[in-house]
């Protein structure tokens, strides 16, 4: 019997990151989008409740599928075993593409006095 394909995907969010486990990853027919769908969370029966994990249940709890942009995907990873879905902070360090190459108050150089 073949085993299920599990995937791992990381993408922005209102900068923030998300990290989340699905068993489809495909090119949607919205361009420039991914569609993301059967959301995996971790099932577990002891009393320990990451709250970072619940957060991202309770805001995916009756969607079907979801849309997101392609500039906005960090990376896709196939994976055998389920790890645990998360938000964390994108950092300073970290850029969107594509980023604004004028920044506002900056010398206007080869603009004409």
């Amino acid at each position: 019997m073949p085993k299920k394909q599990l995937y791992k995907i990381s993408f922005y969010n209102l900068d923030k990151v998300y990290e989340v486990f699905a068993n489809q990853v495909y090119q949607s027919d919205l361009y420039g989008f991914i569609t993301i769908e059967g959301l995996a969370f971790n099932e577990r029966s002891t009393v320990v409740v990451d709250p970072g994990e619940e957060k991202l249940k309770s805001e995916f709890e009756q969607v079907k599928r979801f849309f997101v942009p392609m500039h906005a995907v960090i990376r896709i990873d196939e994976v055998d075993k389920q790890g645990i879905a998360k938000i964390s902070d994108a950092g300073e360090n970290v850029a969107h593409f594509p980023s604004s190459v004028y920044t506002p108050g900056s010398n206007d150089q080869g603009k004409e006095s």
